[in-house]
């Protein structure tokens, strides 16, 4: 291995491609996946929108896309991908797969995150006549903020994970680099040095996530 014939500058832009490509993805995981898990639990057995069919359409959706390996996901949401992005490569191409993989993910988090605050919270709030949305707003999401924040972290970490997996289908960033230089031409430097910044990427966002998360609850 020779560190020293490394084209360090298409090591940069492939991860400035994983950066945006995770930044993106997880703006609209939290705007589709807060709203989407906030009415999986207010539709779920015994909460105050209490709707089963609503509740079970919503489960099946969010499990069965859950379930599906991202690859095969990549794979199958190409033409869908050309509709919406315009192209299924590069950033652009990686960002419906990603947020169709992760959204699920992040509502199943939020969804829990609310089950284990004290439903006290919730009467409190229906025992001085507010509705369901200034509960939601005023009391639920503010007392879940720090799970939230705490799910939003674990997301991107996946995010980095599945935009990886995104370079088979040329998707760009870090995994295209170490697919098409690590593993097709033997580069085993590309390869290593890839894995290197995505660990590197994964411990920065823990460790921030775990500082912010500390901050919030000394509060």
């Amino acid at each position: 291995m020779n560190f020293g014939n490394i084209d360090w500058l298409l090591i940069g832009e492939a991860t400035v491609d994983t950066l945006l490509m995770t930044g993106f993805s997880l703006l609209f995981t939290v705007v589709i996946g807060l709203p989407l898990g906030v009415v999986l639990f207010l539709t779920s057995p015994r909460q105050m929108l209490s709707n089963t069919i609503v509740y079970q359409v919503l489960s099946f959706i969010v499990n069965v896309l859950r379930s599906v390996p991202f690859l095969i996901l990549l794979i199958v949401m190409i033409p869908l991908t050309r509709v919406l992005a315009g192209t299924s490569l590069g950033v652009e191409g990686a960002v419906p797969p990603l947020v169709a993989s992760a959204a699920p993910f992040f509502a199943r988090l939020v969804e829990n995150v609310l089950r284990e605050l004290d439903p006290g919270v919730s009467e409190a709030c229906r025992a001085m006549g507010a509705n369901s949305r200034q509960t939601v707003l005023l009391a639920l999401l503010p007392e879940a903020t720090t799970g939230i924040i705490a799910a939003v972290i674990v997301t991107a970490i996946a995010l980095v994970g599945y935009s990886a997996m995104s370079g088979v289908i040329g998707g760009g960033g870090l995994g295209d680099l170490a697919l098409r230089f690590g593993y097709q031409r033997y580069q085993t430097d590309v390869m290593i040095v890839t894995v290197v910044i995505l660990v590197i990427m994964v411990q920065l966002l823990q460790v921030f996530g775990d500082r912010l998360v500390a901050r919030l609850n000394r509060k």
